[in-house]
């Protein structure tokens, strides 16, 4: 994508139901700033806010309009922790970091919910708990495993039987699921604009329609060049993800953008939708290929997963999704399918975040494997903290190299052979 193209809002069932944004105008004329953030995701925008919290002067410049990319576009599923379970981020990081880590990881839920209740931001949060859902054996002891080491660590987290998952999904599909009560959902985009609005009246500065075009040191500060301004800073946060692009060597290689899709319901009537996920938790199966779902405040039901690997706009772009859903729960056989959209979001070769300082004064953070709600939201407050402190202020995060991946040209061709994989082994239950 040409980094100055501005687009409008892709449609989508958040487009059509999200609370009215907060005036975001591009920039125009010069501004001096301590740190420029480019990236109006909750990255960018939450960290905006820590920033600005603390008396720094920030500003934002997002390409398109805050929540434009996958954070005002995603399942809306507010999960927990990392995609490694807890032992394994110990072995490959230490008993200190890999401790933090975690601790960090699984407190993200909690973080973001207790942001949006100081904020009073309204964008139908409900902590009602994420469900993580086997329905293979291989799957199943996965997730047996993983909640052992959760409940070793004494978190809130419960082992479901099969009987339990069919009271709690309505379905008859899985053979456990480890559930955690600190997960939750909301609406991405009103959640990205309500951030937007915290983050301004603290008093940063979000310019929309501001793609960054160059970044170039000049003198002690940066230099990031806009269509019709200039901003000096003494600090930059790189927030992209999964529309990172060449404004820094090597960054575009280190991530694979990947397009997550889906498909949602109108409305549905109350006895369809007192069947179908009860307790009203989110769920993300656990597979090669993963599907997430969940019903919104409006009893809408929202399938979630990897689609094509292209812009989409209609339910029937991933018809499988709908299929699949009907397999699940029979008497949405029928229902009518209003909206199907999707995004990019950024997935990282060893599935860790990514957080670089790849010269003095400049912070990157991208790479949230689809995790990004809560993960994304609290991050903020790790970077300011580093922003703000430098070197010396640790993060509970480990700070990398930038190391390009080789043959990342041939990552669309990738991807799709993965997805259609991974799609035959779960179906075969290898």
């Amino acid at each position: 994508m040409n980094a100055s193209a501005i687009l409008p809002l892709r449609p989508s069932l958040y487009a059509d139901t999200a609370v009215a944004p907060t005036p975001t105008p591009p920039l125009v004329g010069d501004r001096d700033v301590a740190v420029a953030i480019v990236g109006g995701g909750f990255t960018g925008l939450s960290t905006a806010l820590h920033l600005a919290e603390q008396g720094v002067k920030a500003i934002v410049l997002e390409a398109q309009q805050p929540g434009w990319g996958a954070s005002g576009n995603n399942g809306g599923q507010v999960n927990p922790g990392l995609k490694h379970d807890p032992d394994q981020i110990e072995a490959d990081f230490g008993a200190d970091l890999g401790g933090r880590m975690i601790r960090f990881s699984y407190g993200t839920t909690n973080y973001t919910f207790d942001l949006i209740r100081r904020y009073q931001i309204p964008c139908e949060a409900r902590q009602g708990g994420t469900l993580r859902a086997a329905y293979n054996e291989a799957s199943a002891a996965a997730i047996e495993a993983t909640a052992k080491q959760c409940i070793r660590r004494n978190m809130p987290v419960t082992l479901l039987s099969r009987e339990q998952m069919r009271e709690t999904t309505g379905a008859d599909r899985y053979l456990c699921a480890m559930l955690d009560s600190r997960g939750g959902d909301l609406h991405p985009l009103s959640y990205a604009r309500g951030l937007a609005r915290a983050a301004i009246s603290a008093g940063a500065a979000v310019h929309g329609e501001t793609p960054a075009l160059s970044l170039s040191r000049e003198g002690a500060h940066w230099r990031i060049d806009a269509p019709r301004g200039i901003v000096r800073a003494e600090k930059v946060l790189l927030a992209t993800n999964g529309f990172t692009d060449n404004l820094w060597p090597g960054l575009r290689r280190t991530v694979v953008p990947v397009f997550s899709s889906i498909a949602a319901t109108a409305p549905l009537p109350d006895d369809v939708a007192r069947e179908i996920m009860p307790t009203r938790s989110v769920l993300y199966e656990s597979g090669h290929i993963t599907v997430y779902y969940r019903i919104d405040s409006h009893n809408r039901l929202l399938m979630g997963g990897r689609g094509p690997m292209r812009w989409i706009s209609k339910p029937s772009d991933v018809a499988y999704l709908i299929r699949y859903a009907e397999r699940l729960w029979p008497c949405l056989k029928g229902v009518t399918w209003t909206h199907g959209w999707n995004s990019r979001l950024a997935i990282t070769p060893d599935h860790y975040p990514h957080v670089h300082e790849p010269a003095e004064n400049l912070l990157i953070s991208l790479g949230c494997n689809g995790r990004g709600v809560a993960l994304s939201t609290a991050m903020g407050g790790q970077l300011a903290r580093r922003l703000i402190g430098g070197k010396d202020a640790e993060i509970d995060m480990p700070v990398t190299g930038i190391k390009p991946m080789p043959m990342h040209a041939f990552w669309p061709l990738g991807v799709t052979a993965a997805v259609l994989t991974g799609r035959v082994r779960d179906r075969l239950g290898l």
